[in-house]
């Protein structure tokens, strides 16, 4: 194939063994990761969370230090989109589908199961369940996607490098980047990008699953989430061949106007001055304890280590086994930006909007519960909806969501097929139908493969491991892009005196 490189062989070989290990024997795979899962959960929990807060600080010293006023491309390039699409593509690239599938379920279970430290079922715990919501889906995950995203444009589009994690490095490794290290490098973003987003697909295709399980009774198993899985599969590489400012902007900008929908419809029915009390309350918790609770690794509470594990530790692999995928695709479509509109764009504007949602999902969530329909004993996929049924106009608040669901997972999929055909393919901005192809068939084959050996918890368990290489990658790019900051502010600085 055309312009294919060698980082796309051997990926895809990875992950055909991946996925025939799984199919062939199953139980061992899921032992396997289960072994590997609380190995890196109980020795690397502590790395994790030490990772994301250096991120969040780094951010937002770089977004307000000289070097913001630097552009993403050349000083006379403005942006590709415009604001409003731009913010829509952060949002259904980065996290569309977990909004909608955590977004009543965990601040519920923060609240009526495990809260971090509360009594379960207090005032205490249902604002700890949303303070630890706005953490886990907030300012730390986005800080780390910005950063990410941060280094591969500024590199591809101010220095002309291929939009390849492996060409970050350059200020580190120079030429060796070239060579068969920066095809590691290169594979390791790719594998880590494929399964997190597989992940996803899974998460997404349950939830769809529960949904048409509680309209039209549609049976709740592997075999739905399958089907469910490849008709999308279908939808997504018909988007996919559509290219980037046509399928992916119109879906971006589509599941925006859905989510916004939804959000009102659920602020406006459900317990309005609750939620908006709640949210003001819980949203100054957030920023008051941020640092604290991205530090707390509860080392000698063994009742609460349990809720860090599985919750805060899980989240902050899972975005790092993203951050390849959503750091790309964020950064190809920022150019002409400048890295403090950028950096600060980046953080707070999906910061805010998320902490609102799941003060409005999770407090309504919350209201049912307290109002005696018992949300707290379902699965994960089903609390969304059967809340919707203590609401008015259940049905129609349903079918949005469902539509939501599947359109976010349409425009995930379909830009990590852009993301995986560009990584594959030395950086190219236009990857080849055929390559997406394989790739859009690759992410399904990894979601229905997790579903089959294990369910929700095989794909949490991948999640993890696939995480913790990638991540030493992002230091490295981390120290590369401080490096390349500091020699473009000299280089401008050297310029603007010989004027």
């Amino acid at each position: 194939m055309k312009k294919v490189s060698n980082v796309f062989y051997i990926t895809v070989a990875l992950i055909a063994l991946t996925v025939a290990f799984g199919v062939i024997s199953p139980k061992h795979f899921e032992t396997v990761t289960n072994n590997l899962k609380s190995f890196v959960s109980t020795t690397f929990g502590w790395y994790y969370l030490l990772l994301f807060a250096v991120f969040l600080v780094l951010a937002l010293i770089i977004a307000l230090s000289p070097y913001g006023k630097i552009r993403l491309g050349k000083d006379t390039d403005r942006p590709d989109f415009s604001t409003a699409t731009w913010i829509a593509m952060l949002f259904s690239a980065g996290m569309g589908i977990g909004l909608v599938f955590y977004g009543a379920s965990e601040p519920l279970s923060h609240y009526v199961i495990d809260p971090p430290t509360a009594e379960p079922g207090t005032g205490a715990a249902l604002k700890e369940g949303l303070t630890y919501s706005y953490l886990h889906w907030g300012a730390p995950i986005w800080a780390l996607y910005g950063i990410t995203a941060l280094a591969l444009a500024f590199f591809q589009f101010r220095k002309g490098e291929p939009g390849l994690i492996s060409a970050t490095l350059k200020p580190i490794f120079g030429d060796r980047m070239n060579g068969p290290l920066g095809v590691l490098i290169d594979v390791l973003a790719v594998f880590a990008t494929a399964f997190g987003v597989a992940t996803s697909l899974g998460f997404g295709a349950v939830q769809i699953n529960g949904g048409l399980n509680h309209l039209f009774g549609l049976d709740i198993g592997f075999m739905s989430q399958a089907i469910i899985i490849a008709v999308v599969t279908v939808l997504f590489i018909m988007s996919a061949w559509s290219g980037l400012s046509r399928g992916i902007k119109y879906l971006s900008n589509t599941n925006m106007v859905l989510a916004v929908v939804l959000l009102i419809a659920v602020l406006v029915i459900g317990p309005t001055l609750l939620i908006l009390n709640l949210f003001t309350e819980t949203f100054g918790m957030y920023l008051q304890n941020i640092l604290q609770m991205s530090f707390r690794t509860a080392p000698l509470e063994s009742d609460n280590r349990g809720f860090v594990d599985g919750w805060t530790i899980f989240y902050w692999a899972w975005w790092i086994s993203w951050a390849p995928f959503v750091g790309m695709f964020i950064a190809r479509v920022s150019r002409g930006r400048t890295i403090r509109e950028f950096l600060l764009g980046v953080i707070v504007i999906p910061t805010v909007f998320g902490s609102f949602w799941f003060a409005a999902f999770g407090t309504t969530a919350a209201f049912v519960q307290d109002s005696g329909t018992d949300l707290s004993g379902l699965a994960t996929e089903l609390v969304l909806f059967n809340m919707f049924d203590a609401l008015p106009f259940s049905i129609i608040l349903s079918v949005i969501a469902i539509l939501l669901i599947a359109s976010f997972f349409i425009t995930s999929a379909d830009s990590a097929t852009f993301v995986l055909g560009m990584q594959s393919t030395h950086g190219s901005l236009t990857p080849p139908n055929n390559v997406k192809l394989i790739w859009g068939i690759s992410q399904s084959a990894i979601a229905i493969l997790l579903l089959y050996v294990g369910g929700l918890q095989a794909i949490q368990n991948t999640i993890i491991i696939a995480a913790l290489p990638f991540s030493f990658v992002m230091i490295l790019m981390t120290v590369s892009l401080l490096k390349a900051l500091k020699d473009e502010k000299q280089l401008i600085e050297s310029r603007a005196a010989r004027k």
